[in-house]
């Protein structure tokens, strides 16, 4: 009994207190990773997808991200915008703890593994809050 009672507690507390699927969504202001890909072949649908489903499989496996965001460039509407890369990814952190976390996991170093040779550049910007 006291055995159902500490596995009771425990899922309770999980539930509680864990990330929920909202939590994973929301932005949060504390920490911002924002990275830019250019593929090598960004024409090809097969590379897109390769990278776009390795992507997806790391953000989905991922324990820290929280804001998860991919998107590709718009048609530039003005001189300031820069729509040359191919790919965009903003990912949110509660802290700079949790984004280093972010980095060192196992999906985020499998998503390198199997689509680092279908880049040519990558930049990062990572940002703190102001508030």
């Amino acid at each position: 009994m006291k055995t159902k009672s500490t596995l009771l507690l425990l899922f309770t507390i999980t539930i509680g207190f864990g990330q929920n699927e909202k939590d994973m969504k929301q932005f949060d202001s504390n920490f911002a990773h924002t990275v830019y890909f250019w593929l090598e072949n960004p024409d090809s649908k097969e590379d897109c997808m390769a990278f776009e489903k390795s992507l997806q499989k790391f953000l989905d496996n991922s324990a820290y991200a929280k804001t998860k965001y991919i998107g590709k460039p718009p048609r530039a509407s003005r001189d300031v915008v820069d729509g040359s890369f191919t790919y965009a990814l903003i990912v949110t952190f509660e802290s700079a703890e949790a984004q280093q976390n972010y980095q060192d996991e196992a999906p985020h170093k499998v998503f390198i593994e199997e689509s680092s040779e279908l880049w040519t550049k990558v930049v990062v910007y990572d940002s703190k809050g102001v508030n």
